[in-house]
């Protein structure tokens, strides 16, 4: 339970990250995040502590009794907006071609995935999001240092930089929490999936 997530917003209650349970208890317990409920109340550490719990609520056991899970959060001071970066990681490369082999279109378990360069680097090819592709185990091993031409391959969409975070945009598509729900709505995909600033 404790390392299930919640939604974190900025002060203007846009949503910014996602967090674990015991994060999101540390911040509330140091007065720097607040916990939203459904009807957008906010509430600090003490007044969510004295909340009672719901027979069917999603708790945990403290010194003082049951305390709710919370499922959103918002900080008391941060309002800065995320900027427009996406990571260049295998993660998110994986996301963006959906767990899909880019040359058979085969979508093996995810141990089985491996990245591709589409021109290798053995022909001058940089590890860039252009050119780096999810591919099977299979397929690679079959295009080995030559491109897809060369392999008797088809790349089935040309790779390209995507203007959102793709990993972020997976977990947000299968937010299992109806409170998140009204916070995700108000926030487009290109927005929220962003790198934070330091």
């Amino acid at each position: 339970m404790l390392n299930s997530s919640v939604l974190v917003l900025n002060r203007s209650f846009l949503p910014i990250h996602i967090t674990s349970v015991r994060r999101a208890f540390t911040l509330l317990y140091q007065d720097i995040a607040r916990v939203v409920n459904e009807e957008y109340r906010t509430f600090d550490f003490q007044s969510w502590q004295e909340l009672s719990v719901a027979r069917d609520a999603e708790s945990i056991g403290s010194v003082r009794g049951r305390i709710r899970v919370p499922r959103v959060i918002v900080l008391t001071a941060f309002d800065r907006i995320p900027k427009r970066h996406v990571r260049f990681s295998r993660l998110n490369i994986y996301a963006r071609d959906d767990f899909t082999c880019q040359y058979c279109g085969h979508h093996p378990p995810r141990q089985e995935l491996n990245l591709d360069h589409v021109v290798p680097r053995s022909l001058g090819g940089r590890s860039t999001w252009e050119n780096v592709v999810c591919s099977c185990l299979e397929c690679n091993r079959r295009k080995g240092g030559h491109t897809p031409k060369q392999a008797g391959l088809k790349l089935r969409r040309k790779p390209a930089r995507p203007h959102w975070t793709p990993f972020v945009n997976l977990m947000l598509a299968n937010a299992r929490y109806k409170e998140w729900r009204p916070f995700l709505n108000v926030v487009d995909a290109s927005y929220w999936n962003t790198e934070l600033l330091d």
